[in-house]
């Protein structure tokens, strides 16, 4: 069995853009031309490859196909770019990467400004927790992501970029009402805290290190990095936050420490493992970058 390479491109840009229509639009061809490609790619491998949603999302069966364009498309770009700029590709390859929201809103987009000034190329974030990122490696749906697992994906290489420290802060007035005797175990329990949203266990990990019951805790739930940071700066609760989000405030008096353990989280780079100019360059650039912003050893 082979697999049609021109037909798999179609769909990669399907999943890419979300529908067939927008995915019709990039190629310059029908939206019925598009679906003719699919449903040809589809009889020949003999499985349903889309689901046909919106946005369009690939089933188990289509995300290898969908992760081997995309690599046939990065490989494409960077033997192109080998040639010099007359043989330039006429669009930025798009780069399908994954980043957690506080280093999303801290310390990652500059390296990626770095890369632009010097290849031409597009991202594509996908946020979610470090410890969910690796999975949209497996699927094939990113390149490469910032993840909290050390142990690389199957097909990928990994590189340490250093621990993201956070500390349990809240406001002084949260202080005076919630706690005033203290972070006591029975003032944390009743005490309201702000997760990122219902994945996010780093509050609770840190009750549970000065012996609360987390699940007492009432929680407000605020999913951006930064709404959150501000959540906790207004008063609705109290948090963990990085150094990038509270070592002002607490200089300023503005936060305070709550004490226990700081939470360290330890940050790693996974790529595909391709023999990749661009997605080295950006790996370099996101390792440099961690240097600077990140703890700890490399």
């Amino acid at each position: 069995m082979e697999i049609p390479l021109d037909l798999a491109r179609t769909l990669a840009a399907v999943i890419d853009e979300g529908t067939f229509d927008a995915a019709a639009r990039r190629l310059r061809i029908t939206p019925s031309a598009v679906s003719q490609r699919v449903k040809s790619l589809e009889q020949q491998l003999g499985r349903v490859l889309v689901v046909r949603t919106k946005p369009a999302r690939p089933t188990e069966a289509g995300a290898p196909i969908v992760r081997l364009a995309r690599q046939l498309a990065l490989l494409e770009h960077d033997a192109l770019a080998a040639f010099g700029d007359d043989a330039a590709p006429d669009r930025p390859v798009s780069v399908p990467l994954a980043v957690n929201a506080d280093s999303l809103a801290t310390w990652f987009l500059p390296a990626l400004a770095r890369v632009v000034q010097r290849h031409p190329v597009v991202f594509d974030l996908h946020r979610d927790d470090q410890d969910f990122t690796a999975g949209l490696l497996e699927s094939g749906t990113v390149m490469a992501a910032v993840t909290s697992q050390a142990e690389p994906v199957a097909g990928c290489v990994v590189r340490p970029l250093g621990i993201m420290r956070y500390r349990a802060v809240a406001t002084p007035d949260y202080v005076a009402r919630w706690l005033p005797d203290g972070p006591t175990t029975d003032a944390l329990e009743a005490a309201p805290r702000v997760d990122f949203d219902r994945r996010d266990d780093l509050q609770s990990a840190w009750l549970e290190e000065v012996g609360a019951d987390a699940a007492r805790s009432p929680r407000h739930y605020v999913p951006a990095s930064n709404d959150f940071a501000e959540a906790v700066k207004l008063g609705l609760g109290w948090g963990l936050l990085p150094g990038f989000q509270c070592d002002d405030e607490l200089d300023r008096g503005a936060l305070v420490p709550l004490g226990g353990p700081p939470l360290d989280v330890p940050h790693h780079w996974q790529q595909w493992n391709l023999r990749s100019p661009l997605l080295d360059a950006i790996a370099e650039e996101v390792v440099a970058e961690s240097r600077r912003a990140l703890l700890g050893d490399r």
